[in-house]
């Protein structure tokens, strides 16, 4: 029953952090507390809504997850299985290829060695965050190959929700700061999440 407390108060901790420091950035702009505050938040993001699905995957097991609460799992589990392969193929493919790129062009990674440049090309010319958009897919994928309602439940409801707020209310602020013009430019041009194709 821990996990399931841990995983509802990461969301809560992600959502109320990006609001309280998306506050604290707008009243001290800078390139060095956008920095900082990133950092912070990139800690509640792994600590409350990664390791929870981690540590439940090997114990008690995500289709476990239901039992403890008393949740039915998902009807028609062929379906909802086939679903599942079908997200996460493109949120293993969007992962990939981000992670590549934010090495390569941005001259960091995802989280705590922060990029040093807007990253532009490949895939993010289509979508300004495609590995968000690889996190929900698989948050999704992982709640309906395992057959699991709440694990579902909980990335529709709380994990992908949360994380939005981060990226639309703090995110985006702390990326104007650390790279100004340039990811002002960019976002201007490219879509938010849903890839534009052509």
């Amino acid at each position: 029953m821990l996990i399931i407390y841990w995983l509802i108060a990461g969301s809560i901790a992600m959502a109320v952090g990006a609001i309280v420091l998306g506050v604290w950035l707008r009243r001290n702009p800078s390139k060095e507390n956008a920095e900082r505050s990133s950092r912070v938040l990139h800690f509640l993001f792994f600590a409350g809504q990664i390791a929870p699905p981690i540590v439940a995957f090997f114990y008690p097991g995500i289709s476990h997850l239901d039992e403890l609460i008393g949740l039915n799992p998902l009807p028609m589990r062929p379906v909802f299985l086939g679903i599942g392969i079908l997200l996460a193929i493109p949120g293993f493919y969007f992962m990939t290829v981000t992670n590549k790129l934010l090495r390569a062009i941005g001259k960091g990674t995802n989280a705590f060695v922060l990029t040093r440049h807007v990253v532009n090309d490949d895939i993010y010319k289509r979508t300004r965050n495609p590995m968000s958009l690889s996190f929900y897919l698989l948050a999704i994928a992982l709640g309906f190959v395992t057959g699991s309602t709440f694990a579902t439940l909980a990335a529709v409801l709380g994990i992908i929700p949360s994380h939005l707020i981060f990226i639309k209310y703090f995110e985006e602020k702390e990326l104007e700061l650390r790279f100004g013009e340039s990811y002002l430019e960019y976002k201007k041009n490219v879509p938010f999440l849903f890839p534009k194709f052509g």
